[in-house]
This record gives structure tokens, C-alpha cells and sequence, in this order.
């Protein structure tokens, strides 16, 4: 059976983009990639692995997430952040506390850009 991996996105331009090469390096993984204003709580529960990415703090469509986060435990699911700026880092961080997920090292670039290797090493120290 294969793994599954959400990533949920705040649907900016710069996240999709981001969104797209993690995507592609979790070989062995069927992805999904949803923007949050789309996502629905059973479309988590399949998901052995998760990410969250958004361009600024407090997204309106990050709403229904937050909620869900607070009241859902996800322990010892596989969980990440991902953004262009390190206060939504620690947002992000933040709001997945309460579900009791297995936060990994967080990913973070400042202009928007990316390197694939960086992107690789990354997933592949959250997927081990």
C-alpha cells in the first residue's frame, strides 16, 4: 500500500510554487496538494505525512484548519511547516501544538525561491 502525503497550502502564488518540488521529492508517496479554503478534516485522516504552508500568519482560509487542529489528535503522525517568513514558521508551529502531531524541522525561503537538494535533504530527514 502506498503512503500517503497532504500538503496544504494557503493557495498564494509563492506557497503553490513551493508546494510543487516537495511534492515531487516525496518519492514512494501518493501527494495531494489542497489549498486550505478546499481542504475538508477527512481529507487529513489518510495522511501519514502533513504539511502546512502559508505566506503570512492568520490566512482567512486557514479558519477551519485552526479549529480542527485544536480539537484533533494527531499523535505520532509525520507533520511540517513550510513559508516565505519566519513569523508564519512559528504561527504555523503554533497552531499544531494542541493536535500533538510530529512536528519535523520547518522550511523556509525568504524570497520565495528554492533549492531542489535543499527541498530533498529536507523531506528526506522528515521521512526517515
Amino acid at each position: 500500500m502506498s503512503r500517503k502525503a497532504l500538503i496544504i497550502t494557503d493557495g498564494t502564488k509563492s506557497i503553490e510554487t513551493l508546494a510543487k518540488p516537495i511534492k515531487n521529492a516525496l518519492a514512494g508517496f501518493s501527494v495531494n496538494i489542497l489549498p486550505a479554503d478546499k481542504f475538508a478534516g477527512n481529507d487529513l485522516l489518510p495522511a501519514d505525512i502533513f504539511f502546512l504552508g502559508a505566506e503570512k500568519p492568520y490566512p482567512q482560509s486557514f479558519s477551519y484548519l485552526v479549529e480542527l487542529l485544536a480539537h484533533i489528535n494527531l499523535a505520532p503522525r509525520k507533520c511540517a511547516v513550510f513559508s516565505t517568513n519566519q513569523k508564519t514558521l512559528k504561527w504555523l508551529s503554533g497552531i499544531l501544538k494542541d493536535c500533538e502531531a510530529s512536528l519535523g524541522d520547518t522550511l523556509l525561503s525568504l524570497d520565495g525561491s528554492y533549492q531542489e537538494s535543499d527541498i530533498n535533504k529536507w523531506i528526506k530527514g522528515l521521512v526517515k
